[in-house]
Protein backbone atom coordinates (compact mmCIF):
# COMPACT_ATOMS: atom_id res chain seq x y z
CA UNK A 1 0.00 0.00 0.00
CA UNK A 2 2.88 2.38 0.71
CA UNK A 3 4.17 1.87 -2.83
CA UNK A 4 0.72 2.52 -4.25
CA UNK A 5 0.48 5.75 -2.26
CA UNK A 6 3.91 6.81 -3.50
CA UNK A 7 2.91 6.21 -7.11
CA UNK A 8 -0.36 8.05 -6.58
CA UNK A 9 1.43 11.01 -5.04
CA UNK A 10 3.92 11.18 -7.89
CA UNK A 11 1.12 10.89 -10.41
CA UNK A 12 -0.79 13.73 -8.73
CA UNK A 13 2.32 15.91 -8.77
CA UNK A 14 2.89 15.19 -12.45
CA UNK A 15 -0.74 15.94 -13.26
CA UNK A 16 -0.62 19.24 -11.40
CA UNK A 17 2.58 20.24 -13.16
CA UNK A 18 1.01 19.39 -16.52
CA UNK A 19 -1.73 21.96 -15.91
CA UNK A 20 0.74 24.84 -15.73
CA UNK A 21 1.21 25.29 -19.44
CA UNK A 22 4.41 25.22 -21.48
CA UNK A 23 5.58 28.71 -20.49
CA UNK A 24 5.36 28.07 -16.75
CA UNK A 25 6.93 24.63 -17.04
CA UNK A 26 9.87 26.07 -18.96
CA UNK A 27 10.26 28.88 -16.42
CA UNK A 28 10.63 26.43 -13.55
CA UNK A 29 12.71 23.93 -15.49
CA UNK A 30 15.50 26.47 -15.99
CA UNK A 31 16.21 27.31 -12.36
CA UNK A 32 19.67 25.75 -12.37
CA UNK A 33 21.97 25.16 -9.38
CA UNK A 34 22.02 27.08 -6.11
CA UNK A 35 24.42 30.04 -6.05
CA UNK A 36 25.23 33.03 -3.82
CA UNK A 37 23.53 36.02 -5.39
CA UNK A 38 24.11 39.73 -4.96
CA UNK A 39 20.91 40.68 -3.12
CA UNK A 40 21.33 42.22 0.34
CA UNK A 41 19.05 40.18 2.60
CA UNK A 42 19.80 42.36 5.61
CA UNK A 43 20.64 39.42 7.86
CA UNK A 44 22.92 40.10 10.86
CA UNK A 45 26.62 40.25 10.07
CA UNK A 46 27.28 36.99 11.89
CA UNK A 47 24.75 35.08 9.79
CA UNK A 48 25.31 33.54 6.34
CA UNK A 49 23.18 34.53 3.38
CA UNK A 50 20.75 32.09 1.77
CA UNK A 51 21.52 30.66 -1.64
CA UNK A 52 19.21 31.05 -4.63
CA UNK A 53 18.68 29.22 -7.93
CA UNK A 54 20.98 30.60 -10.61
CA UNK A 55 18.01 30.96 -12.94
CA UNK A 56 16.01 33.15 -10.54
CA UNK A 57 18.29 35.81 -9.07
CA UNK A 58 16.75 37.83 -6.25
CA UNK A 59 16.23 41.51 -7.11
CA UNK A 60 14.39 44.35 -5.33
CA UNK A 61 11.82 44.53 -8.13
CA UNK A 62 11.14 40.79 -7.95
CA UNK A 63 10.84 40.88 -4.17
CA UNK A 64 8.36 43.77 -4.26
CA UNK A 65 6.28 41.97 -6.88
CA UNK A 66 6.36 38.77 -4.84
CA UNK A 67 5.27 40.59 -1.70
CA UNK A 68 2.21 41.97 -3.46
CA UNK A 69 1.35 38.59 -4.93
CA UNK A 70 1.79 36.91 -1.54
CA UNK A 71 -0.98 39.05 -0.04
CA UNK A 72 -3.26 39.17 -3.09
CA UNK A 73 -6.53 37.20 -3.03
CA UNK A 74 -6.65 37.41 -6.82
CA UNK A 75 -4.32 34.42 -6.67
CA UNK A 76 -7.15 32.11 -5.67
CA UNK A 77 -9.96 30.58 -7.66
CA UNK A 78 -12.76 32.53 -5.98
CA UNK A 79 -10.81 35.54 -4.70
CA UNK A 80 -11.17 34.62 -1.04
CA UNK A 81 -7.63 33.54 -0.09
CA UNK A 82 -4.00 34.44 -0.57
CA UNK A 83 -0.70 32.86 0.46
CA UNK A 84 -0.93 34.97 3.61
CA UNK A 85 -4.18 33.26 4.59
CA UNK A 86 -2.12 30.31 5.81
CA UNK A 87 1.08 32.22 6.60
CA UNK A 88 0.32 35.20 8.87
CA UNK A 89 3.16 37.54 9.79
CA UNK A 90 2.02 37.99 13.39
CA UNK A 91 2.21 34.19 13.86
CA UNK A 92 5.71 33.92 12.38
CA UNK A 93 4.10 33.08 9.03
CA UNK A 94 1.99 30.17 10.27
CA UNK A 95 -1.79 30.25 10.75
CA UNK A 96 -2.55 28.88 14.22
CA UNK A 97 -4.73 26.06 12.85
CA UNK A 98 -4.31 22.33 13.18
CA UNK A 99 -4.56 22.01 9.41
CA UNK A 100 -5.73 24.58 6.88
CA UNK A 101 -8.79 24.87 4.61
CA UNK A 102 -8.43 25.74 0.93
CA UNK A 103 -10.85 27.69 -1.23
CA UNK A 104 -13.23 24.71 -1.46
CA UNK A 105 -13.07 24.00 2.27
CA UNK A 106 -10.97 20.88 1.72
CA UNK A 107 -8.38 20.55 4.49
CA UNK A 108 -4.67 20.05 4.07
CA UNK A 109 -3.21 16.88 5.54
CA UNK A 110 -0.43 18.72 7.35
CA UNK A 111 0.06 21.76 9.54
CA UNK A 112 1.11 25.06 7.94
CA UNK A 113 4.88 25.47 8.38
CA UNK A 114 6.55 28.78 9.17
CA UNK A 115 8.03 30.58 6.17
CA UNK A 116 10.65 32.34 8.29
CA UNK A 117 14.09 31.35 6.97
CA UNK A 118 12.53 29.10 4.31
CA UNK A 119 15.24 30.30 1.94
CA UNK A 120 17.73 28.26 3.97
CA UNK A 121 15.87 24.97 3.49
CA UNK A 122 16.84 22.66 0.58
CA UNK A 123 13.84 20.32 0.98
CA UNK A 124 10.48 22.00 1.44
CA UNK A 125 7.34 20.96 3.33
CA UNK A 126 7.09 18.34 6.05
CA UNK A 127 7.59 15.24 3.96
CA UNK A 128 8.24 15.76 0.27
CA UNK A 129 11.91 15.19 -0.59
CA UNK A 130 11.13 16.01 -4.24
CA UNK A 131 10.50 19.72 -3.57
CA UNK A 132 13.88 21.43 -3.52
CA UNK A 133 13.13 25.07 -4.36
CA UNK A 134 10.62 27.65 -3.24
CA UNK A 135 9.71 28.12 -6.91
CA UNK A 136 8.61 24.49 -7.14
CA UNK A 137 6.88 24.60 -3.78
CA UNK A 138 4.84 27.67 -4.73
CA UNK A 139 3.10 25.62 -7.39
CA UNK A 140 1.69 23.22 -4.79
CA UNK A 141 -0.78 25.67 -3.18
CA UNK A 142 -1.32 27.50 -6.48
CA UNK A 143 -2.41 24.58 -8.66
CA UNK A 144 -2.39 21.46 -6.47
CA UNK A 145 -5.59 19.43 -6.51
CA UNK A 146 -5.01 16.94 -3.71
CA UNK A 147 -5.83 18.88 -1.67
CA UNK A 148 -7.13 22.02 -3.39
CA UNK A 149 -5.62 25.07 -1.72
CA UNK A 150 -5.73 28.23 -3.88
CA UNK A 151 -7.36 26.29 -6.70
CA UNK A 152 -5.76 27.79 -9.82
CA UNK A 153 -5.36 24.60 -11.85
CA UNK A 154 -6.39 25.27 -15.45
CA UNK A 155 -6.82 29.02 -14.84
CA UNK A 156 -3.62 30.31 -16.49
CA UNK A 157 -5.40 32.70 -18.85
CA UNK A 158 -7.81 34.01 -16.23
CA UNK A 159 -5.03 34.70 -13.72
CA UNK A 160 -3.02 36.46 -16.40
CA UNK A 161 -6.03 38.63 -17.16
CA UNK A 162 -6.72 39.44 -13.53
CA UNK A 163 -3.16 40.57 -12.88
CA UNK A 164 -2.74 42.39 -16.19
CA UNK A 165 -5.83 44.47 -15.38
CA UNK A 166 -4.58 45.42 -11.90
CA UNK A 167 -2.14 48.31 -11.42
CA UNK A 168 0.71 48.22 -10.64
CA UNK A 169 1.23 44.63 -11.84
CA UNK A 170 2.10 45.23 -15.51
CA UNK A 171 4.88 47.65 -14.57
CA UNK A 172 6.09 45.41 -11.73
CA UNK A 173 6.31 42.34 -13.97
CA UNK A 174 8.27 44.34 -16.54
CA UNK A 175 10.70 45.53 -13.87
CA UNK A 176 11.04 42.08 -12.28
CA UNK A 177 11.34 40.04 -15.49
CA UNK A 178 12.85 42.20 -18.24
CA UNK A 179 14.44 39.11 -19.79
CA UNK A 180 10.90 37.71 -20.30
CA UNK A 181 9.45 41.01 -21.54
CA UNK A 182 7.40 41.24 -18.34
CA UNK A 183 5.32 38.18 -19.13
CA UNK A 184 2.60 37.38 -16.59
CA UNK A 185 2.49 33.60 -16.20
CA UNK A 186 2.20 31.17 -13.34
CA UNK A 187 5.91 30.58 -13.85
CA UNK A 188 6.85 34.22 -13.25
CA UNK A 189 4.33 34.40 -10.41
CA UNK A 190 6.05 31.44 -8.72
CA UNK A 191 9.48 32.99 -9.23
CA UNK A 192 8.40 36.28 -7.68
CA UNK A 193 6.75 34.56 -4.71
CA UNK A 194 9.90 32.53 -4.13
CA UNK A 195 12.10 35.62 -4.27
CA UNK A 196 9.99 37.37 -1.64
CA UNK A 197 9.90 34.32 0.63
CA UNK A 198 13.71 34.06 0.56
CA UNK A 199 13.90 37.51 2.12
CA UNK A 200 11.82 36.52 5.19
CA UNK A 201 14.72 36.13 7.59
CA UNK A 202 14.34 35.78 11.35
CA UNK A 203 17.57 35.99 13.36
CA UNK A 204 17.01 38.80 15.87
CA UNK A 205 15.67 36.95 18.89
CA UNK A 206 16.91 37.56 22.45
CA UNK A 207 18.84 34.31 22.16
CA UNK A 208 20.60 35.60 19.02
CA UNK A 209 21.63 38.73 20.88
CA UNK A 210 22.92 36.61 23.74
CA UNK A 211 24.66 33.84 21.81
CA UNK A 212 25.91 35.61 18.68
CA UNK A 213 26.16 39.26 19.67
CA UNK A 214 27.55 39.00 23.19
CA UNK A 215 24.66 40.60 25.09
CA UNK A 216 24.77 38.75 28.39
CA UNK A 217 21.58 40.45 29.58
CA UNK A 218 19.45 39.57 26.55
CA UNK A 219 18.00 36.40 28.11
CA UNK A 220 17.05 35.31 31.62
CA UNK A 221 19.01 32.98 33.87
CA UNK A 222 16.18 30.48 33.39
CA UNK A 223 16.68 30.56 29.60
CA UNK A 224 20.43 29.98 30.04
CA UNK A 225 19.71 26.96 32.23
CA UNK A 226 17.19 25.80 29.64
CA UNK A 227 19.81 26.12 26.90
CA UNK A 228 22.11 23.79 28.83
CA UNK A 229 19.30 21.25 29.12
CA UNK A 230 18.39 21.54 25.45
CA UNK A 231 21.96 20.79 24.32
CA UNK A 232 22.53 18.01 26.85
CA UNK A 233 22.88 14.36 25.92
CA UNK A 234 20.26 13.65 28.54
CA UNK A 235 17.48 15.31 26.51
CA UNK A 236 18.94 14.78 22.99
CA UNK A 237 16.97 17.75 21.53
CA UNK A 238 19.94 19.18 19.68
CA UNK A 239 20.47 16.13 17.47
CA UNK A 240 17.51 17.14 15.29
CA UNK A 241 17.23 20.83 16.21
CA UNK A 242 20.70 22.26 15.83
CA UNK A 243 22.78 24.86 14.05
CA UNK A 244 21.76 28.26 12.76
CA UNK A 245 18.04 27.52 12.61
CA UNK A 246 17.62 24.81 15.25
CA UNK A 247 16.89 22.34 12.46
CA UNK A 248 19.05 19.76 10.72
CA UNK A 249 17.91 20.48 7.16
CA UNK A 250 19.83 23.50 5.92
CA UNK A 251 21.58 25.14 2.97
CA UNK A 252 23.43 28.47 2.86
CA UNK A 253 26.59 30.15 1.62
CA UNK A 254 28.72 28.46 4.31
CA UNK A 255 27.17 25.04 3.73
CA UNK A 256 26.69 24.86 -0.03
CA UNK A 257 26.31 21.08 -0.14
CA UNK A 258 23.39 21.27 2.25
CA UNK A 259 21.93 18.75 4.67
CA UNK A 260 18.52 17.05 4.62
CA UNK A 261 17.12 14.79 7.34
CA UNK A 262 13.80 13.21 8.28
CA UNK A 263 12.84 11.66 11.63
CA UNK A 264 10.21 9.47 13.23
CA UNK A 265 9.42 10.69 16.76
CA UNK A 266 6.98 7.98 17.79
CA UNK A 267 3.98 10.25 17.46
CA UNK A 268 1.82 7.28 16.37
CA UNK A 269 1.93 3.49 16.42
CA UNK A 270 -1.45 2.39 15.14
CA UNK A 271 -0.73 -1.31 14.65
CA UNK A 272 2.20 -1.99 16.95
CA UNK A 273 4.44 -2.11 13.89
CA UNK A 274 4.89 1.65 13.53
CA UNK A 275 1.95 2.61 11.30
CA UNK A 276 0.96 6.27 11.04
CA UNK A 277 -2.46 7.57 9.89
CA UNK A 278 -2.79 6.84 6.15
CA UNK A 279 -3.51 10.46 5.24
CA UNK A 280 -0.04 11.53 6.38
CA UNK A 281 2.47 8.67 6.59
CA UNK A 282 5.67 10.73 6.19
CA UNK A 283 8.19 10.44 3.37
CA UNK A 284 7.21 6.81 2.80
CA UNK A 285 4.36 8.26 0.74
CA UNK A 286 6.99 9.39 -1.76
CA UNK A 287 9.79 6.85 -1.35
CA UNK A 288 7.60 3.76 -1.02
CA UNK A 289 10.04 2.45 1.61
CA UNK A 290 8.32 0.87 4.65
CA UNK A 291 11.16 2.03 6.92
CA UNK A 292 10.34 5.66 6.04
CA UNK A 293 6.91 5.42 7.67
CA UNK A 294 6.43 8.34 10.07
CA UNK A 295 9.59 10.19 9.07
CA UNK A 296 9.11 13.98 8.75
CA UNK A 297 11.47 16.93 8.47
CA UNK A 298 12.34 18.55 11.79
CA UNK A 299 11.03 22.13 11.66
CA UNK A 300 13.03 25.09 12.87
CA UNK A 301 12.43 25.96 16.51
CA UNK A 302 12.88 29.67 15.88
CA UNK A 303 9.69 31.47 16.98
CA UNK A 304 8.33 28.15 18.24
CA UNK A 305 6.34 29.86 21.00
CA UNK A 306 4.23 31.48 18.26
CA UNK A 307 3.68 28.54 15.94
CA UNK A 308 1.26 26.30 17.83
CA UNK A 309 -0.26 23.81 17.31
CA UNK A 310 2.70 21.51 16.83
CA UNK A 311 3.88 18.45 14.91
CA UNK A 312 3.21 17.69 11.24
CA UNK A 313 -0.53 17.34 11.79
CA UNK A 314 -1.00 20.00 14.46
CA UNK A 315 -2.07 17.31 16.91
CA UNK A 316 -0.21 18.72 19.94
CA UNK A 317 -1.59 22.01 21.26
CA UNK A 318 1.07 23.42 23.59
CA UNK A 319 4.82 23.42 24.23
CA UNK A 320 4.17 21.68 27.56
CA UNK A 321 2.45 18.85 25.71
CA UNK A 322 5.33 18.68 23.23
CA UNK A 323 7.71 18.18 26.15
CA UNK A 324 5.41 15.45 27.50
CA UNK A 325 5.66 13.66 24.15
CA UNK A 326 9.45 13.74 24.04
CA UNK A 327 9.86 12.97 27.74
CA UNK A 328 7.78 9.81 27.24
CA UNK A 329 9.88 8.75 24.27
CA UNK A 330 6.75 8.75 22.11
CA UNK A 331 3.09 9.57 22.53
CA UNK A 332 0.52 7.17 23.94
CA UNK A 333 -3.03 7.51 22.57
CA UNK A 334 -5.32 5.44 24.78
CA UNK A 335 -8.38 5.07 22.56
CA UNK A 336 -9.94 5.91 19.24
CA UNK A 337 -8.81 5.29 15.66
CA UNK A 338 -5.26 6.46 16.41
CA UNK A 339 -4.78 4.45 19.59
CA UNK A 340 -1.28 3.12 20.12
CA UNK A 341 1.89 3.41 22.19
CA UNK A 342 4.35 5.59 20.31
CA UNK A 343 7.23 4.83 22.65
CA UNK A 344 7.10 1.24 21.34
CA UNK A 345 7.16 2.29 17.69
CA UNK A 346 9.90 0.10 16.14
CA UNK A 347 10.60 2.74 13.48
CA UNK A 348 11.18 5.70 15.79
CA UNK A 349 14.47 7.57 16.03
CA UNK A 350 17.14 6.22 18.36
CA UNK A 351 17.24 9.67 19.95
CA UNK A 352 13.66 9.21 21.22
CA UNK A 353 14.72 7.50 24.44
CA UNK A 354 12.73 9.65 26.86
CA UNK A 355 13.77 11.64 29.93
CA UNK A 356 12.46 13.10 33.16
CA UNK A 357 12.22 16.77 34.08
CA UNK A 358 11.65 18.48 37.40
CA UNK A 359 9.07 21.29 37.35
CA UNK A 360 11.94 23.79 37.57
CA UNK A 361 13.75 22.20 34.62
CA UNK A 362 10.60 22.21 32.54
CA UNK A 363 10.12 25.92 33.23
CA UNK A 364 13.75 26.59 32.28
CA UNK A 365 13.41 24.68 29.01
CA UNK A 366 10.23 26.61 28.11
CA UNK A 367 12.03 29.87 28.94
CA UNK A 368 14.81 28.91 26.53
CA UNK A 369 12.34 28.07 23.75
CA UNK A 370 10.57 31.40 24.27
CA UNK A 371 13.91 33.21 23.98
CA UNK A 372 13.95 32.11 20.31
CA UNK A 373 11.06 34.46 19.49
CA UNK A 374 12.04 37.26 17.11
CA UNK A 375 9.54 40.03 17.90
CA UNK A 376 10.85 42.22 15.07
CA UNK A 377 9.75 39.64 12.50
CA UNK A 378 6.12 40.12 13.46
CA UNK A 379 5.99 43.79 12.48
CA UNK A 380 8.84 44.19 9.99
CA UNK A 381 7.38 46.36 7.18
CA UNK A 382 9.52 44.54 4.59
CA UNK A 383 7.32 41.48 5.04
CA UNK A 384 3.98 43.20 5.66
CA UNK A 385 0.90 43.47 3.47
CA UNK A 386 1.67 46.22 0.90
CA UNK A 387 -2.00 46.62 0.00
CA UNK A 388 -3.08 47.68 3.51
CA UNK A 389 -1.99 51.33 3.24
CA UNK A 390 -3.61 51.61 -0.17
CA UNK A 391 -6.91 50.26 1.17
CA UNK A 392 -6.85 52.52 4.23
CA UNK A 393 -8.43 55.99 4.03
CA UNK A 394 -5.96 58.90 4.13
CA UNK A 395 -5.32 60.55 7.45
CA UNK A 396 -7.28 63.78 8.03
Amino acid sequence: MNRLRALAALGAAAAAFATLGATAQAALAELGPYVRGTYDYGQPKWAPAPLEPKGNPTTPAKVELGRRLFYDTRLSRNGTMSCASCHEQELAFTDGRTVSPGVTGQLTARNSMSLANAGYVPALTWSNPLLHTLEQQAMVPLVGQEPVELGLAGMDDEIRGRLAATPPYPALFRAAFPEADGQITLGTVARALAAFQRTIISMRSPYDRYRYEGDANAVSDAAIRGEALFFSERLECHHCHNGLHFADTVLHERNKLGEVAYHNTGLYNLDGQGAYPPESPGISEITGRPQDMGRFRAPSLRNVALTAPYMHDGSIATLDEVLDHYAAGGRTIASGPHAGVGSRNPLKSAFMSGFTLTPEERADLIAFLKSLTDESLLTDPRYADPWTAERSPPSP
